[in-house]
């Protein structure tokens, strides 16, 4: 019996492991994603904007052919095309028919049955959608992939903005006491006992609907919980010997909290961020669901779901449900790192 538990033991960790690895090579595979979507995605304009609203709502693996006329534009640079896109270097009209008389082009354009002809150069092209169309005729497979930049964006913007504030404030309260702990403890308490997404929506329509607004709104909410736990972990260490040599040997305050405090503060600091980035993708998501979060052309995840959620009860549920679920798989991986993070650096266990 005594073996069958440590079997168990053992088995248990080996999955907790796998889990933890999993979680962490599909958050590097999604941010990889992220920040090469422009070259990834099958449209490659900035925002994979490209509307077709004749194609609106196609079904995933639908093949459509396109009748392409050159037309000049400007040039962009390596790094433009690389991480931002570049913008379409001809016309594009859907046709369902062509045919080839006399060098002119006769064809028909998607769901017409008028018959057109044209006459110049043009080239014709197959694309294939491997996830359909939105409801405005664009690469459902490009939107997602550029969706997964913003879901990243705001994670790190928004933690950094929480890192820097609780940080600061639960250092300052943890260290010196006294007064400057009540006045921190007092104001974070205030702010702790407003509902986080109502002060979010409060801050959003204060500074108005936006990309950069996100950002602030979410990280001026997420501050609370990182400085409560810092200023916890500061008094322990506060009473700490090698604190005490330091205030002996007359070090500056600023000299101790930097070089001694901080330092050991950082492991549950890294694991609050990890549950801070996952909080952050649900808080945007949930703001662009409401249109207060990244505004069109924009693609975000939760924009997407709000465009889309009364096609659930059709035949086109797809379009809802594979953003959700692309939140869902990313905030999942963020919270199982961690409590991966949380096992590897707690030293009791």
């Amino acid at each position: 019996m005594k073996y069958s538990k440590l079997d168990n033991i053992a088995w248990d960790k080996l999955i907790k492991n796998k889990l933890y690895l999993f979680s962490l090579l599909f958050i590097i595979f999604c941010f990889l994603i992220s920040v090469f979507a422009p070259i990834l995605s099958p449209d490659k304009t900035p925002m994979a904007n490209d509307m077709n609203i004749e194609l609106a709502v196609l079904d995933p693996l639908t093949e459509v052919m396109f009748m392409c006329i050159p037309k000049e534009v400007n040039k962009v640079s390596l790094l433009k095309r690389i991480f931002i896109g570049s913008p379409l270097s001809n016309e594009k009209t859907p046709i369902s028919y062509f045919e080839e008389k006399n060098n002119k082009l006769i064809y028909k354009e998607y769901k017409s049955e008028k018959i057109k002809e044209y006459i110049g150069t043009y080239e014709i092209k197959k694309k294939k959608y491997y996830l359909g169309t939105d409801k405005y005729g664009r690469d459902l497979l490009s939107r997602i992939l550029y969706g997964a930049r913003i879901s990243f964006s705001i994670g790190f913007i928004s933690v950094f903005i929480s890192l820097v504030i609780g940080v600061s404030l639960g250092v300052l309260a943890g260290y010196f006491k006294g007064r400057i702990d009540y006045v921190v403890m007092w104001f974070i308490n205030v702010v702790w006992s407003i509902p986080t997404l109502l002060m979010v929506i409060a801050i959003t329509l204060a500074l108005g609907k936006g990309f950069w607004q996100v950002f602030i709104a979410v990280g001026l909410t997420m501050w609370v919980e990182v400085a409560r736990v810092v200023r916890g972990q500061v008094l322990l260490i506060r009473e700490s010997e090698y604190v005490e040599a330091g205030k002996v040997l007359a070090f500056k305050p600023f000299r101790i909290i930097f070089k001694h405090v901080v330092p050991n503060i950082l492991s549950p600091v890294i694991v609050i961020s990890a549950a801070n980035f996952a909080a952050a993708i649900l808080i945007e998501s949930g703001l662009s669901f409401l249109g207060l979060g990244a505004q069109p052309p924009i693609p975000s995840w939760g924009s997407m779901i709000k465009d889309h959620y009364t096609y659930i009860i059709m035949d086109k549920a797809f379009l809802a449900c594979v953003p959700g679920i692309s939140i869902m798989l990313l905030v999942l991986s963020f919270m199982i790192l961690g409590n991966g993070l949380r096992d590897i650096l707690d030293i009791k266990s």
